[in-house]
């Protein structure tokens, strides 16, 4: 091994350290978990232009939970205690049935470029959670950034007097409301279960309902789904509703909520560019600078969040 070899192999060997190996896997799930939830709301405009709103979330998440009962029966893992139970139930109703129902109503009134700027607001609602679960006190400035950020996405909103609907932001905004606290409430949960047993449970939980709820809003006909219909739900199904909460989870739990929690600042763009990739929706310049603006007040108010 030459001299160079071995400064090199000192150089890699002092970054890691200082990292941590923990850190940089949190660092690498909690981007892939991002980049998975980044193609959930293009997917799901895809389906409901085929398939009924309710239906498509009830269906995604029985296909979910039913992969998900064969997690939990093959590592045999523990049941929950009693006290997790109502965090679990939480944790399902923001981000099993909540999140993805809400979107797929807004999506009959805008499209997903137009949903994803909403996006910008996920990690500010995760922190205000976690300060109202967790007690802690922010400073003053993490106040003014969060009423930055909203006045910025109440703005765009209204700016859009074309293609945008009251009823599609209000769906939106109570998306983003319901899913920061399922966010918030799995990140707790996640030091004690585990990354990935968290939205495993959460689906086992809701299973039966979501299972119900399939079979009563099934439609006459499953003849009008196209191909691109069924590989939509197969996609929030099986990415959007476990293996992204895998990777998010287990991020969270290996590098830390806060630190890894900011990779969702990612997301717009990556759902922007998505959309306008595979769905050929336009992107306006208003549009960027809106999610950017959005970004950075989130950016400052999770800076100051302590």
């Amino acid at each position: 091994m030459t001299q160079a070899d071995r400064g090199w192999l000192t150089v890699v060997n002092t970054v890691v350290h200082k990292a941590g190996p923990g850190s940089l896997s949190g660092w690498i799930n909690g981007l892939l978990g991002v980049i998975i939830f980044s193609g959930s709301l293009p997917a799901t405009r895809v389906a409901v232009l085929a398939m009924d709103p309710f239906f498509l979330t009830f269906l995604r998440a029985s296909i979910a939970g039913l992969l998900a009962a064969g997690l939990i029966a093959t590592f045999r893992e523990k049941r929950p205690y009693r006290s997790q139970l109502v965090p679990l139930v939480i944790v399902a109703l923001g981000v099993v049935v909540g999140f993805p129902l809400l979107t797929a109503l807004a999506l009959q009134h805008v499209t997903s470029a137009h949903s994803i700027v909403f996006l910008g607001l996920l990690p500010l609602t995760t922190a205000i959670f976690g300060v109202l679960r967790g007690g802690e006190r922010p400073r003053p400035a993490f106040w003014i950034f969060s009423v930055l950020g909203s006045l910025l996405v109440v703005g765009f909103a209204l700016s859009q007097h074309a293609s945008a609907s009251l009823t599609g932001d209000l769906l939106m905004l109570a998306a983003i409301i319901v899913c920061g606290l399922g966010y918030a409430e799995g990140a707790k949960l996640t030091r004690e279960l585990g990354g990935w047993q968290v939205i495993s449970w959460a689906l086992l939980v809701a299973l039966p309902f979501m299972l119900i709820a399939s079979f009563i809003t099934r439609p006459q006909s499953f003849s009008a789904f196209s191909l691109s219909a069924w590989i939509a739900l197969g996609y929030v199904s099986l990415f959007s509703m476990l293996v992204g909460f895998i990777f998010w989870y287990k991020g969270l739990a290996t590098g830390g909520i806060a630190t890894v929690g900011q990779l969702q600042l990612l997301q717009p763009f990556f759902g922007l560019g998505l959309s306008a990739a595979l769905l050929h929706e336009t992107v306006d310049p208003l549009m960027l600078v809106s999610t950017l603006g959005v970004i950075l007040c989130v950016a400052g108010s999770r800076k100051f969040a302590r």
